[in-house]
C-alpha cells in the first residue's frame, strides 16, 4: 500500500532569504522536478509579496507550507520581553503570510531561538520553560483567531537545550494545552536524538501535522544511513496523509547559519538534490 502523502522541497534548498525574486526560479524547477509542495521558509517577511508568491503557486500548480526561522533575535525564552515581542509581530507577519497564501499551519522551533544550547542551571531552565508554555500558549491563540495551527519542532541537542525529541514536544504541547498545537518532526534531528523512529512517530499520533526529511548528514535522501523503512512503517501506523518535505541548507544561509553549521555544500548541484531525493521518496512511499 503507497503512502498518502504529497511530496515538497523547502526554499532553503537554493536559497537564503527566500524572497520575491526568487518565485520563479525556484518555483519552476521545484515543479518541473515533480514536487507537490514549495515549502517557504520566511526569514523576512518583509520581502515577500504575498500577491505575487500566491500567483506563482497558482501557475505552477503547487501547494504550500510556511516555515517560520527563529534565530536569536525571535526567542520566547529570552529574559527581555522585547524580545518576546518581536517574535510575536514576526510569528504575525507569518500567519498573515499562511492566511493570504491558504497555509494551514506555521511549522518552526518557536518556543526558542535555533542554537540556544547551553548548560545552565536547573533554575534557570524551569524559568525558560515556563516562558516557552506561557508564549507558546499565547501564539496558539494568535493562531487560533487566524483559523490557524502551528507545528513545534524538535531540534537536536545541538541546536537546542530546551525541546529536543518527541516526549519533551509532547510535555511543552501538554502544558500548553492548546487544541491549535501541533508538531512536526524532522528526521534529521531524530536520527540524533530518537532511540526508536517508529516509536516516535506513533506517539506523535494524530498531533504530527508535517514532515521534514533528509539524509542523516542532512544531504540527499538515500544516500546515508538512514532506516528510511522505520519512518515509512511510523507514517502507517498513524495514516498520516501530510506532507513529506526535503529540507536541507546551502552554506549561504543567513537567519541559521550559525546554528545549523553548513559549511559547503551536501550535493554537487541543489537541483540534482531535490531531483534524486524526490525520485527515492517516491519509490520510498510505494
Amino acid at each position: 500500500m503507497n503512502l498518502q502523502v504529497k511530496f515538497g522541497a523547502s526554499t532553503w534548498l537554493w536559497t537564503s532569504p527566500f524572497n520575491t525574486d526568487s518565485i520563479e526560479d525556484i518555483f519552476s524547477n521545484i515543479s518541473s522536478i515533480g514536487f507537490d509542495v514549495v515549502e517557504i521558509a520566511v526569514e523576512d517577511p518583509s520581502i515577500i509579496d504575498v500577491k505575487r508568491v500566491a500567483a506563482g503557486l497558482a501557475r505552477y500548480k503547487l501547494d504550500v507550507v510556511i516555515c517560520g526561522a527563529f534565530g536569536p533575535s525571535r526567542d520566547l525564552t529570552h529574559e527581555d520581553e522585547s524580545v518576546h515581542q518581536n517574535c510575536f509581530n514576526y510569528i504575525e507577519q507569518c500567519f498573515e503570510i499562511c492566511n493570504a497564501l491558504g497555509a494551514g499551519f506555521l511549522a518552526g522551533p518557536m518556543y526558542s531561538a535555533v542554537g540556544k544550547a547551553r548548560m545552565v542551571p536547573a533554575e534557570q531552565r524551569k524559568k525558560e520553560w515556563a516562558l516557552a508554555v506561557k508564549n507558546i500558549r499565547k501564539v496558539c491563540e494568535m493562531a487560533s483567531a487566524k483559523g490557524l495551527m502551528i507545528g513545534l519542532e524538535p531540534l537536536n541537542r545541538f541546536e537546542s537545550d530546551l525541546v529536543n525529541n518527541i516526549d519533551d514536544v509532547l510535555r511543552l504541547i501538554n502544558e500548553v494545552d492548546h487544541p491549535a498545537a501541533g508538531i512536526v518532526l524532522d528526521g534529521f534531528h531524530m536520527n540524533i536524538e530518537e532511540r526508536d523512529i517508529v516509536q516516535a512517530i506513533t506517539k506523535a499520533g494524530d498531533k504530527l501535522i508535517h514532515m521534514q526529511v533528509s539524509e542523516n548528514y542532512r544531504g540527499t535522501p538515500g544516500t546515508g544511513q538512514t532506516r528510511w523503512e522505520d519512518y515509512r512503517k511510523g507514517l502507517e501506523l498513524i495514516d498520516y496523509k501530510g506532507v513529506v518535505s526535503i529540507e536541507s541548507f546551502t552554506p549561504e544561509n543567513q537567519e541559521l547559519a550559525g546554528a545549523v553549521c553548513f559549511w559547503h555544500p551536501m550535493a554537487e548541484s541543489q537541483d540534482g538534490f531535490a531531483r534524486e531525493g524526490l525520485k527515492f521518496l517516491k519509490k520510498w512511499a510505494e
